[in-house]
């Protein structure tokens, strides 16, 4: 009798319709935002979720990721820091071989070709790559990251980023900035000087700067960046600048010569930061690496025809899907047909908490990727669904300082049907074309419904790696 006389009250879950109806003869009701799991993981779930281990190792993989303490410690070719042998060229993303490499990946394995010297034009290095005579290696296997292409060749300068707090490393190469560059497939002579003059002039002066300055602690000028209206995977305005300050005074005391050229082509690349906020979310992530039991990601990544996502408690083992055309903004005449398929190891931002996952912190980004300010809100908000942490230093103001979303879970993810929200520029498909628009993008459901099949053949072994 109660519920006959007293107020109505309707809850709402799943399909609207019913929903709209009662809106529609003003009813008050509760709607409850109620998604069926991703078609085919009900027992794979099941099983993860009643796993032992599951509480307390994400408790400890996260713990370890919003703990991390990045600090940019010096610049260094990448045959010194990553021991890397003349022949052997790191990749963005999950392994490749040449034959499924897309446009803009060739074009970049062949510009490095040129820059070090391995082949005469650009038809002699493609057919050394395509006769196998370069060994191929994810950036990720040596705890590098590389925007776009993500090409690495010994010659070319290294950020180096330690965590003092865990003690790891990362790295990550220097930013060329933006238009017709190796990371986005083009290998023309502009392309080339660029990178000789990056590795006789830039990479030494700002060894030379950090020398004087000591270590450089990222996650601060993250934070900060944060709160000028970045989101630090396709808004690094505000970061660069702060980097610029940090480092100006001690690039004109150490290279008095080459200040000049070195600072003007600094400040004239708002993506400069990139980079290095990229080694700082690597070297985060892979602070979380290898707790049995973990369903966190440690690393999202595409290589231009693959995505791929590596887990926590499945050590390195790569779990993919095929990576998706961006939807968004192109530059000039370029259109969607000219677009490559996703690419590059950027994502690693996301996975520690920032770019899309942090667009709410950077609305001026809509202009860059497409969408409006109401969109960016959502994006954040909707991944505090698929996460497990709020990030304590990583803050957005417009949600009332609330800390990003951070800690991706397989397990949410298949719960929810939600994907992690990615923004990213997009390359044109041919090679030698270069950046040709940005935009937004979905990862492969498969990517985590793999994942999460081998999470659940963990779960009932009782295995998984060790730390």
């Amino acid at each position: 009798m109660p519920l006959l006389s007293g107020e109505l009250r309707v809850v709402t879950a799943g399909a609207e319709p019913l929903g709209e109806a009662l809106d529609a003869q003003a009813v008050p009701r509760i709607r409850v935002d109620w998604r069926p799991p991703m078609p085919g993981t009900g027992d794979d779930l099941a099983r993860v979720l009643a796993d032992p281990r599951r509480a307390g190792a994400n408790e400890v993989a996260v713990g370890r990721l919003v703990s991390a303490r990045p600090r940019l410690v010096t610049v260094r070719p990448a045959r010194e820091a990553l021991d890397l042998p003349p022949g052997t060229f790191l990749h963005a993303g999950p392994p490749i071989t040449w034959e499924r490499a897309s446009g803009p990946m060739r074009g970049a394995l062949v510009g490095a070709a040129l820059l070090e010297g391995l082949a005469a034009d650009a038809e002699e290095a493609g057919r050394l790559l395509a006769a196998g005579r370069v060994r191929l290696e994810p950036c990720h296997r040596h705890r590098t990251v590389g925007p776009m292409a993500g090409v690495v060749s010994p010659s070319m300068w290294m950020l180096e980023v330690h965590d003092a707090e865990h003690g790891g490393t990362a790295f990550c190469s220097l930013n060329e900035g933006l238009g017709k560059v190796l990371r986005y497939g083009a290998y023309g002579p502009e392309v080339l000087r660029r990178l000789t003059w990056m590795g006789e002039v830039l990479g030494p002066v700002l060894r030379a700067a950090l020398e004087l300055t000591g270590p450089l602690d990222l996650g601060a000028l993250i934070a900060q960046a944060l709160q000028m209206g970045d989101e630090l995977h396709n808004r690094n305005r505000a970061a660069t600048s702060l980097l610029v300050r940090e480092l100006a005074a001690a690039i004109v005391e150490a290279a008095p010569g080459r200040a000049a050229e070195v600072l003007r082509f600094v400040h004239g690349n708002d993506h400069f930061f990139l980079n290095a906020g990229m080694a700082a979310c690597k070297v985060s992530a892979d602070a979380a690496r290898d707790v049995p039991g973990s369903t966190v990601v440690v690393a999202m990544a595409r290589n231009g025809t693959d995505f791929g996502i590596q887990v926590s408690g499945l050590g390195d083992r790569w779990f993919t899907g095929p990576a998706g055309v961006p939807d968004g903004l192109y530059l000039g005449a370029y259109g969607p047909a000219d677009a490559n398929p996703d690419i590059g190891d950027s994502t690693i931002t996301e996975t520690a908490g920032l770019g899309g996952f942090a667009m709410a912190a950077a609305p001026a980004i809509v202009r860059f990727v497409g969408g409006d300010v109401p969109d960016a809100m959502r994006a954040t908000r909707s991944m505090y669904e698929i996460t497990l942490a709020e990030h304590p230093a990583y803050r957005i103001p417009v949600l009332g300082f609330r800390g990003t979303p951070v800690g991706v879970d397989v397990a949410l993810v298949a719960r929810t049907g939600l994907l992690p929200a990615v923004n990213t520029g997009i390359a044109g498909r041919v090679a030698g074309t270069g950046q040709v628009g940005a935009g937004l993008v979905s990862p492969p459901a498969s990517a985590f419904t793999t994942a999460l099949t081998a999470l659940a053949e963990a779960a009932g072994s009782g295995g998984g790696p060790e730390r």
